[in-house]
């Protein structure tokens, strides 16, 4: 099972690594799945503040979960940097007709009514999911790339303590997901 496909984990926060290679650059990728749950909702407002993109992600058979995406996309307009990129993202696309409780054409309203791109994905067939992270990853870097030609230069030093493999090996070693 690919480590970086849209799960749908019951149990903790799921943290993963993702590199990508875009435009012959290599892009890291830091993918916080909360799986929507509720009991996440106010630990995840601290995530909200660094985050570059968030993928508000609905299963296509559930309605509440698609109901719910406003809450969401609630908390980022209060928690998150202006201008976050945002993709929704409808999951178990490859379920039969007959279970889909949201139909494609609201998915995509509702994307339209935020101004934000759409995708229907599979976690379980791999559809759409590398397009998904691919068209965020390019949303972010276009942004900055905008940001970096319109400022004027400067210089920035951030210094922090590298948590990435203690973060890494954490997430390595969770029984979520079948990790």
């Amino acid at each position: 099972m690919d480590c970086c496909r849209l799960c749908a984990c019951v149990c903790c926060i799921d943290f993963k690594i993702r590199t990508i290679e875009l435009d012959g650059k290599r892009i890291k990728l830091q993918i916080w799945d909360t799986a929507g749950q509720e009991r996440f909702r106010t630990i995840t407002t601290a995530y909200y503040r660094g985050a570059m993109g968030i993928l508000l992600v609905y299963d296509v058979t559930d309605e509440s979960s698609f109901n719910n995406i406003r809450n969401w996309i609630r908390n980022i307009e209060q928690h998150a940097s202006d201008n976050v990129n945002k993709i929704l993202v409808g999951n178990k696309a490859d379920m039969d007709e007959s279970k889909r409780a949201v139909p494609t054409s609201r998915g995509q309203a509702l994307a339209d009514e935020y101004g934000i791109k759409f995708f229907e994905t599979s976690a379980k067939t791999n559809m759409n999911v590398e397009e998904v992270f691919f068209s965020i990853a390019r949303d972010i870097k276009q942004r900055l790339s905008e940001t970096d030609s319109r400022a004027e230069p400067q210089t920035i030093r951030i210094t922090q303590p590298d948590q990435t493999a203690g973060a890494s090996q954490a997430a390595q070693k969770s029984a979520c997901c079948g990790s």
